[in-house]
């Protein structure tokens, strides 16, 4: 299993970020997929869940309506949409098939005022 988050950044509140998530070494396309983001000082938590085929969505309530989970299974990438950037969204965000741990660094996003 590989995964590869990318897309986070500095962005002031209200801004947006799309991150990217490349997956290889699985069946991407038949497994579900979880974003999950860890704040400073605070223990990682799920942000939203996508079903294999993409047609079933899932947000934690302090996202929805901003954020937008989606894939593309013809090339094994995984988004988040973020809009309307809050600065307590600043964390580090993971993409894991759901109910493994990330694997990776994940990617940084920050928001500031």
């Amino acid at each position: 299993v590989h995964l590869v988050e990318s897309g986070g950044g500095l962005v002031q509140p209200g801004g947006s970020l799309r991150l990217s998530c490349a997956a290889s070494g699985f069946n991407f396309s038949q497994t579900w997929m979880d974003w999950v983001r860890q704040a400073p000082g605070q223990g990682r938590r799920w942000v939203s869940r996508i079903s294999a085929d993409g047609t079933g969505k899932r947000y934690t309530d302090s996202v929805k309506g901003r954020f937008t989970i989606s894939r593309d299974n013809a090339n094994n990438m995984l988004y988040l949409q973020m809009n309307d950037l809050k600065v307590e969204d600043t964390a580090v965000y993971w993409c894991t098939k759901v109910t493994e741990n990330p694997r990776t660094q994940g990617t940084q996003v920050t928001v500031y005022s």
